[in-house]
């Protein structure tokens, strides 16, 4: 029997049309670079008293399934992601493709099955049940360009052999740190250095007292959208407008071309004032820590654009 190899790992999804309840067909291979799902079930220690020093057996605590998965921003894999996290898009034609429109605030939001393959055992954890809680992104000059994935799953099955069959599997185009742009009011924003935002839906577990010790779903609360800018200190122009208290339209996109892009755009950004520290003999920094809500015209706190050759999510 082979010892499993990360490098062999397998990542398979389809969504549910039945919440946990793990489809037969319609898995796709999605690139990823690490996973923490799995069920855990801790142990809690023995509170009787009279038997003596010497401990007596833990009893079995709830089943929990959520975790961290971190995947890369693609042109065509990081759709499904996305339809997850916000729910179905609005997809329309363009030139040479088509534009997938995702909006924050869905009152339902999809579940998934998850299935994550060690073939060299073969053990196949099939996470069912699962749901996007937050998605946090660094933007930066150089490196490589992931997403970091909070997900709820409801359980898992081990299985010994795939349940995925042969998932279908998109060409893997990445985008490149150096093709984003972070945009304020339209223009592009000068001497950024550094930017990250976290969008979250806010899951609560539902707890409910049930015979498997899972949870009974995952419901969404308030979406939240927040984030960071660090800029070298040349003008005051995010200054005055964190002075003025107004919000101000901010954008975080990679674009390769035309027909091929993804965009955030969180129309309304309220800033913080910042300090302007001087740390030594170097350029001075100022970093915003910066929150959204919801925009007056469009209704929601942030509308992600996708641009791509997938027919539909």
């Amino acid at each position: 029997m082979a010892r499993a190899r990360g490098a062999n790992a397998i990542m398979a999804a389809s969504f549910e049309s039945t919440y946990g309840t793990p489809p037969s067909t319609g898995y796709r291979k999605l690139p990823f670079v690490s996973s923490n799902l799995g069920e855990e079930q801790g142990l809690i220690p023995s509170d009787l008293l009279g038997y003596g020093r010497e401990a007596l057996p833990p009893s079995r605590d709830v089943i929990n399934n959520d975790g961290d998965v971190v995947v890369p921003i693609d042109l065509r894999n990081f759709g499904n992601w996305l339809k997850l996290f916000m729910g179905q898009p609005v997809t329309t034609a363009i030139t040479d493709g088509q534009q997938h429109v995702f909006s924050s605030g869905a009152t339902n939001l999809p579940s998934m099955t998850v299935e994550v393959g060690l073939p060299e055992v073969p053990s196949y954890g099939q996470n069912f049940g699962v749901r996007g809680n937050t998605m946090r992104v660094q933007m930066q000059r150089s490196g490589l360009l992931t997403a970091t994935l909070g997900l709820i799953a409801q359980g898992e099955n081990k299985l010994s052999a795939t349940g995925a069959g042969t998932p279908a599997e998109a060409s893997i185009e990445r985008f490149s740190p150096f093709q984003g742009a972070v945009t304020r009011a339209g223009v592009a924003l000068a001497s950024v250095t550094s930017a990250d935002f976290t969008y979250s839906n806010g899951l609560e577990k539902v707890e409910t007292i049930r015979g498997d010790g899972r949870i009974e779903d995952a419901d969404p609360g308030m979406v939240m959208m927040s984030g960071s800018i660090t800029t070298r200190f040349r003008d005051t122009t995010l200054l005055d407008q964190a002075t003025a208290g107004d919000p101000v339209a901010l954008t975080f996109g990679w674009v390769t071309d035309a027909d091929r892009s993804l965009v955030f755009e969180v129309p309304a950004v309220y800033l913080p004032r910042a300090k302007t520290p001087v740390t030594g003999p170097n350029g001075v920094q100022a970093t915003f820590n910066w929150q959204a809500a919801k925009d007056s015209v469009s209704g929601k706190t942030v509308i992600a654009t996708l641009r791509n050759n997938v027919t539909t999510y």
